[in-house]
């Protein structure tokens, strides 16, 4: 339902610096109006890109001061009315906030009458979670880097942390920048060798039970940026990546892949530019 032309059209309007990093995630809203304004309102985003069709509009969001490897917030919406499942096959999208400032950041999201789900004293002082209008989850990261809430990472669940760990390294190049062992779980990030710190993360989350997971539709998948959209999609499918939608079958415009999992991964070109 919806997304992919607004992401193309997207390209027009933020460049990421290197083919493969993370260019933005895509989340499905029931409300439009009311997910701009709590974006724009709380997080201080603007509109960077929108596609506007027949049956969906997509609007992309980011700080102001948006990093050249930064990613940004892809908004779907349908139009007409529609309900989406949540699931749990994705975790969160993570925001920046300066080393000292989560208590405060926190408090000021609290005074805007944003819902109190988990506060900073409840995780720690390490983090803290907000929720969306649509109840997407917010994390807010304590970070040295980065626009004050920009996106750190997204956080994804997997069923099989070497399967997942090996698609992002084999198939995107992709590298440790961080992990954390408990005794329950693990969180293993991910970004291509050489991105920025400011550029995007995938958190993968590996929980030791075994459980498996629901996808929902709530979100709707993750973007990579391509120098070159045929020349990487060749690339992917002799990584053996999953063939989901082919160059070709989205009218050379874009592509996507799945990961183990079942989460979408698209492909887009970094350097397209909308004609005039």
């Amino acid at each position: 339902m919806g997304s992919a032309f607004g992401t193309f059209f997207a390209g027009a309007t933020h460049h990421s610096g290197m083919s493969g990093t993370l260019d933005h995630v895509m989340i499905r809203v029931e409300d439009l109006e009311e997910s701009l304004d709590w974006y724009t309102t709380h997080l201080g985003y603007e509109e960077k890109g929108r596609w506007e069709a027949d049956t969906f509009t997509n609007v992309y969001l980011g700080p102001e001061d948006l990093h050249e490897e930064g990613a940004v917030l892809e908004l779907t919406y349908n139009h007409g009315d529609h309900t989406y499942e949540m699931g749990d096959a994705w975790g969160h999208i993570a925001v920046r906030v300066p080393e000292d400032e989560l208590e405060s950041s926190y408090q000021q999201l609290m005074d805007e009458g944003v819902e109190d789900y988990r506060d900073p004293e409840s995780c720690g002082g390490r983090y803290a979670f907000v929720k969306d209008p649509d109840g997407h989850e917010v994390e807010i990261v304590k970070r040295d880097h980065g626009a004050k809430w920009s996106l750190d990472h997204t956080m994804i669940r997997v069923e099989d942390a070497d399967e997942a760990l090996g698609f992002w390294t084999r198939k995107f190049g992709y590298e440790h920048t961080g992990r954390w062992e408990s005794d329950t779980f693990a969180n293993y990030f991910m970004k291509p060798e050489g991105a920025a710190e400011e550029a995007m993360a995938v958190e993968l989350t590996y929980n030791y039970d075994g459980r498996s997971y629901e996808m929902g539709d709530a979100w709707g998948h993750l973007a990579v940026s391509a120098d070159d959209l045929h020349d990487y999609w060749e690339t992917l499918m002799e990584r053996e990546a999953e063939d989901y939608r082919d160059p070709e079958s989205c009218d050379d415009m874009f592509a996507f892949t799945k990961d183990p999992d079942g989460h979408e991964i698209e492909v887009i070109p970094a350097d397209f530019e909308s004609p005039e």
